[in-house]
Protein backbone atom coordinates (compact mmCIF):
# COMPACT_ATOMS: atom_id res chain seq x y z
CA UNK A 1 0.00 0.00 0.00
CA UNK A 2 2.14 2.37 0.98
CA UNK A 3 5.06 1.97 -1.66
CA UNK A 4 2.72 2.63 -4.80
CA UNK A 5 2.19 6.06 -3.35
CA UNK A 6 5.37 7.13 -1.98
CA UNK A 7 6.80 6.10 -5.62
CA UNK A 8 3.92 8.79 -7.16
CA UNK A 9 5.03 11.41 -4.13
CA UNK A 10 8.56 10.76 -5.33
CA UNK A 11 7.60 11.35 -9.08
CA UNK A 12 5.99 14.80 -7.95
CA UNK A 13 9.29 15.84 -5.75
CA UNK A 14 11.67 15.08 -8.98
CA UNK A 15 9.25 17.61 -10.71
CA UNK A 16 9.49 20.41 -7.75
CA UNK A 17 12.93 20.08 -7.34
CA UNK A 18 13.58 20.88 -11.23
CA UNK A 19 11.15 24.13 -10.67
CA UNK A 20 13.42 25.49 -7.82
CA UNK A 21 16.79 24.68 -8.73
CA UNK A 22 17.09 28.36 -10.40
CA UNK A 23 16.18 29.89 -6.83
CA UNK A 24 18.63 27.67 -5.22
CA UNK A 25 21.83 27.46 -7.29
CA UNK A 26 23.04 30.21 -6.20
CA UNK A 27 23.87 30.17 -2.16
CA UNK A 28 23.67 32.27 0.52
CA UNK A 29 26.81 34.40 1.15
CA UNK A 30 28.66 31.51 4.51
CA UNK A 31 29.38 33.04 7.96
CA UNK A 32 33.40 31.80 7.99
CA UNK A 33 33.54 27.98 8.14
CA UNK A 34 30.15 27.27 10.11
CA UNK A 35 27.80 26.51 6.78
CA UNK A 36 25.58 28.90 8.44
CA UNK A 37 24.07 31.30 6.16
CA UNK A 38 24.72 34.89 7.17
CA UNK A 39 21.58 35.99 9.94
CA UNK A 40 19.72 39.59 9.95
CA UNK A 41 17.74 41.74 8.48
CA UNK A 42 14.18 41.13 7.30
CA UNK A 43 12.44 39.58 4.91
CA UNK A 44 9.07 41.14 3.23
CA UNK A 45 7.21 39.25 1.71
CA UNK A 46 3.29 39.97 -0.37
CA UNK A 47 0.42 37.99 0.84
CA UNK A 48 -2.39 38.19 -1.08
CA UNK A 49 -5.10 38.15 1.16
CA UNK A 50 -6.38 39.04 5.23
CA UNK A 51 -5.60 35.47 7.24
CA UNK A 52 -9.19 34.35 9.52
CA UNK A 53 -6.48 33.80 11.85
CA UNK A 54 -3.94 32.64 13.20
CA UNK A 55 -5.25 29.08 15.08
CA UNK A 56 -4.11 26.60 12.53
CA UNK A 57 -7.57 24.23 13.36
CA UNK A 58 -9.67 26.76 12.53
CA UNK A 59 -8.22 27.62 9.30
CA UNK A 60 -8.71 25.86 5.68
CA UNK A 61 -7.11 28.54 3.52
CA UNK A 62 -3.58 29.27 2.06
CA UNK A 63 -3.85 33.39 3.05
CA UNK A 64 -4.23 32.00 6.57
CA UNK A 65 -1.78 29.12 6.19
CA UNK A 66 1.58 30.96 4.99
CA UNK A 67 1.97 33.02 8.47
CA UNK A 68 0.65 29.75 10.64
CA UNK A 69 3.01 27.85 8.99
CA UNK A 70 5.88 29.79 10.11
CA UNK A 71 5.17 29.60 13.44
CA UNK A 72 3.77 25.89 13.85
CA UNK A 73 4.47 22.90 13.08
CA UNK A 74 3.15 19.25 12.83
CA UNK A 75 3.90 15.70 13.70
CA UNK A 76 4.38 14.69 10.46
CA UNK A 77 5.70 17.29 7.56
CA UNK A 78 7.04 17.18 3.91
CA UNK A 79 10.69 17.14 2.73
CA UNK A 80 11.12 20.84 1.70
CA UNK A 81 10.11 20.95 -1.87
CA UNK A 82 8.62 17.94 -1.93
CA UNK A 83 5.45 15.96 -1.33
CA UNK A 84 7.53 13.42 0.60
CA UNK A 85 7.10 12.80 4.45
CA UNK A 86 9.91 13.05 6.57
CA UNK A 87 9.66 13.73 10.73
CA UNK A 88 8.28 16.68 11.77
CA UNK A 89 7.41 16.99 15.56
CA UNK A 90 7.88 13.07 15.69
CA UNK A 91 10.92 11.90 14.58
CA UNK A 92 9.47 8.36 13.76
CA UNK A 93 6.14 6.79 13.47
CA UNK A 94 4.19 3.40 12.79
CA UNK A 95 1.47 1.81 12.80
CA UNK A 96 -0.96 -1.71 13.49
CA UNK A 97 -1.41 -3.79 10.64
CA UNK A 98 -5.02 -2.63 10.58
CA UNK A 99 -3.73 1.09 10.51
CA UNK A 100 -5.53 2.19 13.58
CA UNK A 101 -3.14 2.39 16.24
CA UNK A 102 -0.39 5.15 15.36
CA UNK A 103 2.73 5.05 17.70
CA UNK A 104 4.69 8.65 17.44
CA UNK A 105 8.23 9.06 19.15
CA UNK A 106 8.81 12.09 19.59
CA UNK A 107 11.79 15.33 19.42
CA UNK A 108 13.03 15.54 22.97
CA UNK A 109 13.63 18.97 23.94
CA UNK A 110 11.55 20.99 22.00
CA UNK A 111 9.53 23.61 23.46
CA UNK A 112 6.75 25.75 22.52
CA UNK A 113 7.54 30.05 22.26
CA UNK A 114 5.95 30.34 25.84
CA UNK A 115 8.66 27.83 27.14
CA UNK A 116 6.86 25.24 27.88
CA UNK A 117 7.61 21.44 27.05
CA UNK A 118 6.54 20.18 24.20
CA UNK A 119 5.77 16.23 24.33
CA UNK A 120 3.17 13.66 24.19
CA UNK A 121 1.13 15.01 26.88
CA UNK A 122 0.92 18.26 24.44
CA UNK A 123 0.06 16.37 21.63
CA UNK A 124 -2.92 14.03 22.95
CA UNK A 125 -4.34 17.78 24.31
CA UNK A 126 -4.56 18.75 21.07
CA UNK A 127 -6.13 15.69 19.74
CA UNK A 128 -8.43 15.67 22.90
CA UNK A 129 -9.15 19.28 22.20
CA UNK A 130 -10.02 18.77 18.38
CA UNK A 131 -12.79 15.92 19.19
CA UNK A 132 -13.82 17.64 22.36
CA UNK A 133 -14.87 20.94 20.84
CA UNK A 134 -18.04 22.36 21.61
CA UNK A 135 -20.15 25.11 19.68
CA UNK A 136 -21.81 24.98 16.30
CA UNK A 137 -19.75 27.66 15.39
CA UNK A 138 -16.49 26.09 16.31
CA UNK A 139 -17.07 22.92 14.92
CA UNK A 140 -18.06 24.75 11.48
CA UNK A 141 -14.98 26.44 11.23
CA UNK A 142 -13.00 22.56 11.68
CA UNK A 143 -13.40 22.13 8.38
CA UNK A 144 -10.11 20.04 8.11
CA UNK A 145 -10.79 18.15 11.07
CA UNK A 146 -14.88 17.29 10.15
CA UNK A 147 -13.13 15.78 6.56
CA UNK A 148 -10.36 13.58 8.68
CA UNK A 149 -11.79 12.76 11.24
CA UNK A 150 -15.63 12.98 10.28
CA UNK A 151 -16.79 14.11 13.43
CA UNK A 152 -16.53 15.12 17.18
CA UNK A 153 -17.45 13.71 21.01
CA UNK A 154 -20.64 15.60 20.07
CA UNK A 155 -21.83 16.80 16.73
CA UNK A 156 -23.31 20.24 16.61
CA UNK A 157 -22.46 21.30 13.24
CA UNK A 158 -24.11 20.65 10.18
CA UNK A 159 -22.39 17.78 7.95
CA UNK A 160 -20.93 16.62 10.88
CA UNK A 161 -20.73 12.38 11.00
CA UNK A 162 -19.29 9.99 12.55
CA UNK A 163 -15.86 10.65 14.40
CA UNK A 164 -12.96 7.79 13.32
CA UNK A 165 -10.94 9.60 16.20
CA UNK A 166 -11.45 7.26 19.55
CA UNK A 167 -8.24 8.09 21.75
CA UNK A 168 -4.98 9.30 22.71
CA UNK A 169 -2.49 8.00 25.04
CA UNK A 170 0.92 9.49 26.00
CA UNK A 171 2.97 6.22 27.09
CA UNK A 172 5.71 8.34 28.11
CA UNK A 173 7.23 12.25 27.15
CA UNK A 174 8.36 10.71 23.84
CA UNK A 175 5.79 8.44 23.37
CA UNK A 176 2.29 9.43 21.62
CA UNK A 177 -0.16 6.53 20.74
CA UNK A 178 -3.00 7.70 18.67
CA UNK A 179 -6.28 5.04 18.11
CA UNK A 180 -8.97 5.57 15.53
CA UNK A 181 -11.96 3.51 15.29
CA UNK A 182 -11.54 2.36 11.48
CA UNK A 183 -8.52 2.36 8.78
CA UNK A 184 -8.69 5.58 6.70
CA UNK A 185 -5.77 6.53 3.62
CA UNK A 186 -5.49 9.76 4.04
CA UNK A 187 -3.14 8.48 6.86
CA UNK A 188 -0.27 9.32 7.51
CA UNK A 189 -0.44 12.03 5.19
CA UNK A 190 -3.41 13.92 6.96
CA UNK A 191 -0.53 14.76 9.90
CA UNK A 192 1.23 16.79 7.75
CA UNK A 193 -1.81 18.95 7.48
CA UNK A 194 -1.18 22.41 8.62
CA UNK A 195 -4.67 22.63 10.82
CA UNK A 196 -3.51 19.54 12.46
CA UNK A 197 -0.54 22.25 14.33
CA UNK A 198 0.18 21.46 17.84
CA UNK A 199 -0.09 24.37 19.74
CA UNK A 200 0.89 25.07 23.30
CA UNK A 201 -1.62 23.91 26.35
CA UNK A 202 -1.11 26.68 28.14
CA UNK A 203 -1.91 29.12 25.72
CA UNK A 204 -4.57 27.48 24.36
CA UNK A 205 -6.17 27.69 28.20
CA UNK A 206 -4.68 31.09 28.84
CA UNK A 207 -6.31 32.42 26.08
CA UNK A 208 -9.41 30.98 26.24
CA UNK A 209 -8.97 29.05 22.72
CA UNK A 210 -12.01 26.92 22.01
CA UNK A 211 -14.24 30.09 22.45
CA UNK A 212 -15.29 30.63 18.67
CA UNK A 213 -18.91 33.30 18.30
CA UNK A 214 -21.19 33.48 15.36
CA UNK A 215 -22.24 37.11 14.73
CA UNK A 216 -25.20 37.16 11.95
CA UNK A 217 -22.25 36.07 8.82
CA UNK A 218 -19.14 36.65 10.48
CA UNK A 219 -17.18 34.78 13.36
CA UNK A 220 -15.18 35.99 16.15
CA UNK A 221 -12.61 34.25 17.67
CA UNK A 222 -9.96 34.16 20.51
CA UNK A 223 -7.63 36.02 21.79
CA UNK A 224 -5.04 32.74 21.13
CA UNK A 225 -6.06 32.86 17.22
CA UNK A 226 -6.35 36.57 16.84
CA UNK A 227 -3.25 37.92 19.05
CA UNK A 228 -1.25 35.16 21.16
CA UNK A 229 -0.69 32.35 18.57
CA UNK A 230 1.95 29.80 20.77
CA UNK A 231 3.32 27.18 18.41
CA UNK A 232 6.96 25.20 18.23
CA UNK A 233 7.69 26.97 14.78
CA UNK A 234 11.41 28.99 13.22
CA UNK A 235 8.96 32.03 13.91
CA UNK A 236 7.22 33.60 16.70
CA UNK A 237 4.21 35.71 16.36
CA UNK A 238 4.89 39.90 16.65
CA UNK A 239 1.75 41.33 15.82
CA UNK A 240 -1.06 41.66 13.12
CA UNK A 241 -1.55 45.90 12.27
CA UNK A 242 -4.17 46.05 10.31
CA UNK A 243 -3.87 49.77 10.05
CA UNK A 244 -0.86 49.00 8.04
CA UNK A 245 -1.23 45.38 6.65
CA UNK A 246 1.49 43.65 7.95
CA UNK A 247 2.13 40.44 10.01
CA UNK A 248 5.39 40.40 12.42
CA UNK A 249 7.14 37.17 12.42
CA UNK A 250 10.27 37.04 15.06
CA UNK A 251 12.92 34.85 14.62
CA UNK A 252 12.81 32.08 16.98
CA UNK A 253 16.04 31.69 18.28
CA UNK A 254 15.73 28.44 20.43
CA UNK A 255 13.81 26.44 17.22
CA UNK A 256 14.76 22.81 17.36
CA UNK A 257 15.29 22.51 13.65
CA UNK A 258 17.23 25.26 10.71
CA UNK A 259 16.63 28.61 12.22
CA UNK A 260 15.31 31.44 10.77
CA UNK A 261 17.59 33.24 8.52
CA UNK A 262 16.41 36.51 9.05
CA UNK A 263 15.60 38.14 12.19
CA UNK A 264 12.34 39.26 11.49
CA UNK A 265 9.66 38.43 8.16
CA UNK A 266 6.95 40.32 7.52
CA UNK A 267 3.58 39.26 5.62
CA UNK A 268 2.55 42.29 3.94
CA UNK A 269 -1.13 41.63 2.66
CA UNK A 270 -1.76 43.40 -0.73
CA UNK A 271 -4.86 41.87 -2.31
CA UNK A 272 -4.48 43.98 -5.53
CA UNK A 273 -2.33 41.96 -8.09
CA UNK A 274 -1.03 44.63 -9.90
CA UNK A 275 0.18 46.51 -6.71
CA UNK A 276 1.64 43.40 -5.43
CA UNK A 277 4.02 43.41 -8.72
CA UNK A 278 4.24 47.38 -8.91
CA UNK A 279 6.01 47.34 -4.64
CA UNK A 280 8.00 43.96 -6.16
CA UNK A 281 9.58 46.23 -8.64
CA UNK A 282 9.94 49.44 -6.31
CA UNK A 283 11.34 47.26 -4.23
CA UNK A 284 9.10 46.93 -0.73
CA UNK A 285 8.45 43.77 -0.99
CA UNK A 286 11.06 40.73 -1.36
CA UNK A 287 8.78 38.28 -2.55
CA UNK A 288 5.11 37.66 -3.67
CA UNK A 289 2.74 34.66 -5.33
CA UNK A 290 0.49 34.21 -7.67
CA UNK A 291 1.59 36.59 -10.17
CA UNK A 292 -0.55 36.74 -13.13
CA UNK A 293 0.01 33.96 -15.87
CA UNK A 294 1.06 36.89 -18.34
CA UNK A 295 3.52 38.50 -16.59
CA UNK A 296 5.65 35.88 -15.66
CA UNK A 297 8.10 35.99 -18.56
CA UNK A 298 8.52 39.84 -18.08
CA UNK A 299 9.42 39.47 -14.74
CA UNK A 300 12.13 37.09 -15.52
CA UNK A 301 13.57 38.96 -18.14
CA UNK A 302 13.91 42.14 -15.38
CA UNK A 303 15.79 39.63 -13.21
CA UNK A 304 13.58 38.87 -10.45
CA UNK A 305 13.27 34.67 -9.54
CA UNK A 306 10.31 33.13 -10.88
CA UNK A 307 9.72 29.95 -9.78
CA UNK A 308 7.12 27.59 -11.31
CA UNK A 309 5.38 24.95 -9.01
CA UNK A 310 3.70 21.83 -9.93
CA UNK A 311 0.17 21.80 -10.91
CA UNK A 312 -0.61 19.88 -7.84
CA UNK A 313 -4.05 21.49 -8.00
CA UNK A 314 -8.06 21.31 -9.24
CA UNK A 315 -10.00 24.79 -9.91
CA UNK A 316 -13.39 23.98 -10.30
CA UNK A 317 -17.06 25.16 -10.88
CA UNK A 318 -19.34 24.29 -7.31
CA UNK A 319 -22.96 24.01 -8.57
CA UNK A 320 -25.28 24.64 -5.37
CA UNK A 321 -28.36 21.84 -5.24
CA UNK A 322 -30.02 24.22 -2.56
CA UNK A 323 -31.35 25.33 -5.90
CA UNK A 324 -34.39 22.64 -6.82
CA UNK A 325 -33.02 23.68 -10.50
CA UNK A 326 -29.98 22.64 -9.81
CA UNK A 327 -30.93 19.45 -8.46
CA UNK A 328 -31.88 18.03 -12.16
CA UNK A 329 -28.44 16.10 -13.51
CA UNK A 330 -29.35 17.53 -17.00
CA UNK A 331 -28.98 21.33 -15.50
CA UNK A 332 -25.50 20.39 -13.49
CA UNK A 333 -24.29 18.68 -17.51
CA UNK A 334 -25.71 21.57 -19.49
CA UNK A 335 -23.66 23.85 -17.46
CA UNK A 336 -20.64 21.78 -17.96
CA UNK A 337 -21.35 21.18 -21.69
CA UNK A 338 -21.35 25.14 -21.75
CA UNK A 339 -18.20 26.14 -20.82
CA UNK A 340 -15.62 26.63 -22.85
CA UNK A 341 -12.59 26.01 -20.86
CA UNK A 342 -9.94 25.14 -23.34
CA UNK A 343 -10.28 28.81 -24.29
CA UNK A 344 -10.23 29.76 -20.74
CA UNK A 345 -6.28 27.75 -20.62
CA UNK A 346 -5.64 29.20 -23.55
CA UNK A 347 -6.30 32.99 -22.41
CA UNK A 348 -5.93 33.08 -19.06
CA UNK A 349 -4.13 30.01 -17.61
CA UNK A 350 -0.86 30.27 -16.75
CA UNK A 351 1.55 27.82 -19.43
CA UNK A 352 1.31 24.32 -18.41
CA UNK A 353 -2.10 25.05 -16.99
CA UNK A 354 -4.23 22.17 -18.84
CA UNK A 355 -8.61 21.31 -18.73
CA UNK A 356 -9.27 18.93 -15.52
CA UNK A 357 -11.54 16.31 -16.12
CA UNK A 358 -11.33 14.70 -12.76
CA UNK A 359 -11.19 16.59 -9.25
CA UNK A 360 -7.43 15.46 -8.75
CA UNK A 361 -4.31 15.56 -10.85
CA UNK A 362 -3.13 12.11 -13.09
CA UNK A 363 0.05 11.60 -10.79
CA UNK A 364 -2.52 10.59 -7.67
CA UNK A 365 -3.61 7.13 -7.37
CA UNK A 366 -7.21 6.42 -8.25
CA UNK A 367 -6.77 8.66 -11.62
CA UNK A 368 -9.63 7.21 -14.17
CA UNK A 369 -8.62 7.98 -18.05
CA UNK A 370 -12.06 6.99 -19.16
CA UNK A 371 -14.21 9.12 -17.41
CA UNK A 372 -16.90 11.35 -18.70
CA UNK A 373 -15.76 14.22 -20.77
CA UNK A 374 -17.82 17.53 -20.68
CA UNK A 375 -16.52 19.17 -24.59
CA UNK A 376 -17.45 21.94 -25.27
CA UNK A 377 -21.13 21.80 -26.56
CA UNK A 378 -22.94 25.11 -26.44
CA UNK A 379 -25.82 23.17 -28.33
CA UNK A 380 -25.93 20.10 -26.12
CA UNK A 381 -26.35 22.65 -23.50
CA UNK A 382 -29.42 24.03 -24.73
CA UNK A 383 -30.65 21.10 -25.57
CA UNK A 384 -30.34 19.42 -21.84
CA UNK A 385 -31.81 23.07 -20.63
CA UNK A 386 -34.51 22.44 -22.21
CA UNK A 387 -35.39 18.96 -21.42
CA UNK A 388 -35.29 19.68 -17.79
CA UNK A 389 -37.41 22.78 -18.40
CA UNK A 390 -35.04 25.00 -17.44
CA UNK A 391 -34.74 27.43 -20.01
CA UNK A 392 -34.30 31.05 -19.41
CA UNK A 393 -32.19 30.04 -16.14
CA UNK A 394 -31.03 32.70 -13.45
CA UNK A 395 -28.18 31.92 -10.85
CA UNK A 396 -26.43 33.65 -8.51
CA UNK A 397 -22.39 33.40 -9.60
CA UNK A 398 -20.13 34.19 -6.27
CA UNK A 399 -16.35 35.43 -6.90
CA UNK A 400 -13.95 36.41 -4.69
CA UNK A 401 -12.47 39.48 -6.77
CA UNK A 402 -9.86 40.61 -3.67
CA UNK A 403 -7.50 37.63 -3.48
CA UNK A 404 -5.50 35.50 -6.10
CA UNK A 405 -5.27 31.52 -5.43
CA UNK A 406 -2.84 29.05 -6.80
CA UNK A 407 -5.21 27.72 -9.11
CA UNK A 408 -7.15 31.25 -9.55
CA UNK A 409 -4.84 34.18 -10.08
CA UNK A 410 -7.21 36.10 -11.69
CA UNK A 411 -10.71 35.50 -10.15
CA UNK A 412 -12.25 38.09 -11.96
CA UNK A 413 -11.17 37.21 -15.29
CA UNK A 414 -12.38 33.78 -14.74
CA UNK A 415 -15.49 34.59 -13.94
CA UNK A 416 -16.04 37.28 -16.64
CA UNK A 417 -15.37 34.21 -19.17
CA UNK A 418 -17.24 31.78 -17.63
CA UNK A 419 -19.90 33.61 -16.92
CA UNK A 420 -20.34 34.82 -20.77
CA UNK A 421 -20.33 31.11 -21.30
CA UNK A 422 -23.37 30.07 -19.29
CA UNK A 423 -25.07 33.43 -20.97
CA UNK A 424 -24.56 32.16 -23.98
CA UNK A 425 -26.77 29.07 -23.67
CA UNK A 426 -29.27 30.96 -22.04
CA UNK A 427 -28.26 31.52 -17.98
CA UNK A 428 -28.70 34.54 -16.97
CA UNK A 429 -25.89 35.40 -14.60
CA UNK A 430 -25.86 37.36 -11.84
CA UNK A 431 -22.73 38.18 -10.77
CA UNK A 432 -21.87 38.50 -6.50
CA UNK A 433 -18.31 39.47 -5.74
CA UNK A 434 -17.93 39.34 -1.91
CA UNK A 435 -14.49 39.70 0.12
CA UNK A 436 -12.90 36.15 0.10
CA UNK A 437 -12.34 35.88 3.98
CA UNK A 438 -15.11 37.41 6.21
CA UNK A 439 -17.62 37.01 3.29
CA UNK A 440 -16.70 34.76 0.27
CA UNK A 441 -15.84 31.77 2.11
CA UNK A 442 -18.21 31.78 4.70
CA UNK A 443 -21.35 32.43 2.30
CA UNK A 444 -19.92 29.69 0.10
CA UNK A 445 -18.72 27.19 2.63
CA UNK A 446 -20.87 27.53 5.51
CA UNK A 447 -24.46 29.30 4.79
CA UNK A 448 -24.93 28.36 1.15
CA UNK A 449 -26.03 30.98 -0.29
CA UNK A 450 -25.17 30.70 -3.81
CA UNK A 451 -25.84 28.96 -7.19
CA UNK A 452 -22.47 28.58 -8.56
CA UNK A 453 -18.96 29.53 -7.13
CA UNK A 454 -15.32 29.22 -8.37
CA UNK A 455 -12.75 28.06 -5.82
CA UNK A 456 -10.15 25.25 -6.08
CA UNK A 457 -7.69 23.55 -3.93
CA UNK A 458 -4.28 22.64 -3.76
CA UNK A 459 -3.26 19.07 -2.54
CA UNK A 460 -2.06 19.13 1.14
CA UNK A 461 -0.40 14.93 0.86
CA UNK A 462 -0.92 12.51 -2.43
CA UNK A 463 -3.80 10.53 -1.90
CA UNK A 464 -7.21 10.77 -3.96
CA UNK A 465 -8.87 11.04 -0.22
CA UNK A 466 -7.74 14.31 -0.18
CA UNK A 467 -9.01 16.16 -3.18
CA UNK A 468 -11.79 13.99 -4.12
CA UNK A 469 -12.65 13.26 -0.09
CA UNK A 470 -12.31 16.32 0.36
CA UNK A 471 -14.97 18.19 -1.55
CA UNK A 472 -17.85 14.82 -1.78
CA UNK A 473 -16.94 12.65 0.90
CA UNK A 474 -19.93 14.25 3.12
CA UNK A 475 -22.31 16.41 2.58
CA UNK A 476 -21.42 20.51 2.02
CA UNK A 477 -23.45 23.65 2.25
CA UNK A 478 -20.78 24.36 -0.49
CA UNK A 479 -22.69 21.93 -3.04
CA UNK A 480 -25.94 21.17 -1.37
CA UNK A 481 -25.29 17.95 -1.76
CA UNK A 482 -26.35 16.80 1.56
CA UNK A 483 -28.73 13.92 -0.26
CA UNK A 484 -26.06 11.98 -1.82
CA UNK A 485 -25.73 9.03 0.15
CA UNK A 486 -24.93 6.68 -2.65
CA UNK A 487 -21.91 9.16 -3.17
CA UNK A 488 -20.55 9.84 0.37
CA UNK A 489 -21.08 5.88 0.47
CA UNK A 490 -18.76 5.13 -2.11
CA UNK A 491 -16.16 7.56 -1.17
CA UNK A 492 -16.19 5.89 2.34
CA UNK A 493 -15.93 2.36 0.85
CA UNK A 494 -13.07 3.52 -1.40
CA UNK A 495 -11.43 5.34 1.60
CA UNK A 496 -11.65 2.12 3.94
CA UNK A 497 -9.75 0.18 1.31
CA UNK A 498 -6.47 -0.73 2.40
CA UNK A 499 -4.69 -3.18 -0.34
CA UNK A 500 -3.48 -0.57 -3.57
CA UNK A 501 -5.01 -2.63 -5.88
CA UNK A 502 -8.23 -2.62 -4.71
CA UNK A 503 -7.90 1.07 -3.52
CA UNK A 504 -7.07 1.79 -7.36
CA UNK A 505 -9.92 -0.06 -8.47
CA UNK A 506 -12.57 1.88 -6.28
CA UNK A 507 -11.06 5.35 -6.61
CA UNK A 508 -11.22 4.66 -9.98
CA UNK A 509 -15.23 3.98 -10.03
CA UNK A 510 -15.79 6.91 -8.02
CA UNK A 511 -14.20 9.22 -10.35
CA UNK A 512 -16.08 7.88 -13.64
CA UNK A 513 -19.49 8.36 -11.10
CA UNK A 514 -18.63 11.42 -10.23
CA UNK A 515 -18.46 12.43 -13.93
CA UNK A 516 -21.69 10.51 -14.88
CA UNK A 517 -23.57 9.87 -12.27
CA UNK A 518 -23.53 12.44 -10.08
CA UNK A 519 -21.74 15.72 -11.08
CA UNK A 520 -21.33 17.76 -7.99
CA UNK A 521 -19.10 20.52 -9.88
CA UNK A 522 -17.71 21.18 -12.77
CA UNK A 523 -13.67 20.80 -12.82
CA UNK A 524 -12.13 23.73 -14.95
CA UNK A 525 -7.68 23.37 -14.72
CA UNK A 526 -4.73 22.35 -13.26
CA UNK A 527 -2.99 25.39 -12.94
CA UNK A 528 1.30 25.33 -12.14
CA UNK A 529 1.29 28.47 -9.45
CA UNK A 530 4.95 31.10 -9.29
CA UNK A 531 6.14 32.63 -6.61
CA UNK A 532 8.66 35.51 -7.08
CA UNK A 533 11.31 36.73 -4.78
CA UNK A 534 13.36 39.41 -5.78
CA UNK A 535 17.46 38.50 -6.97
CA UNK A 536 19.01 39.32 -3.51
CA UNK A 537 16.50 36.23 -1.85
CA UNK A 538 18.70 33.40 -1.24
CA UNK A 539 17.28 29.79 0.22
CA UNK A 540 13.79 29.82 -1.26
CA UNK A 541 13.01 26.42 -1.15
CA UNK A 542 9.21 26.54 -3.37
CA UNK A 543 7.26 23.55 -2.65
CA UNK A 544 4.44 21.57 -5.08
CA UNK A 545 2.03 21.92 -1.79
CA UNK A 546 2.68 25.99 -1.74
CA UNK A 547 3.61 25.01 1.14
CA UNK A 548 6.59 27.06 1.98
CA UNK A 549 8.63 27.71 5.18
CA UNK A 550 10.68 30.62 4.96
CA UNK A 551 13.14 29.87 8.01
CA UNK A 552 15.55 28.96 4.90
CA UNK A 553 15.51 32.51 2.94
CA UNK A 554 17.92 34.89 3.16
CA UNK A 555 18.35 38.51 1.87
CA UNK A 556 21.56 39.96 0.76
CA UNK A 557 22.20 43.33 1.74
Amino acid sequence: MQARRLKTAVAIAAVAALAVGAAGCAESERDGDSGEAKTGGTFIFAGAGDPKNFDPIFNDDGESFRPVRQMFDTLVSHKPGTAELQGGLAESWEHDPDGKVWTFKLRQGVKFHDGTPFNAAAVCFNFDRWYNMKGAAAQSQMIYYMDTFGGFAKNEAEGAGESIYNKCEAKDDGTAVLTLNKYKGAFPGAFALTSLSIASPEALTKYDANTVKQNGDSFEYSAFATTNPVGTGPFTFGGWDKAKNEITLNRNPDYFGEKAKVDKMIIKVIKDESTRKQELRAGTVQGIDFPAPADRKALESEGFQVVNRPAFNILYLGINQKNPKLKDLRVRQAIAYALNRQQLVQTKGPGGAKVADEFMPDTVLGYAPDVQKYEYNPDKAKQLLKEAGAEGLTLNFYYPPDVSRPYMPNPQEIFTVLANDLQAVGIKVNGVPRPWNGGFKDDVQQFGKHDLHILGWTGDYNDPGNFVGTFFGRGKAEFGDQSMNEMFDAITKADATVDDAGKKAAWEQVNRDIAAKWLPAVPVWHAPPAIVVTKDVKGLVASPLTDERFNTVSVSK
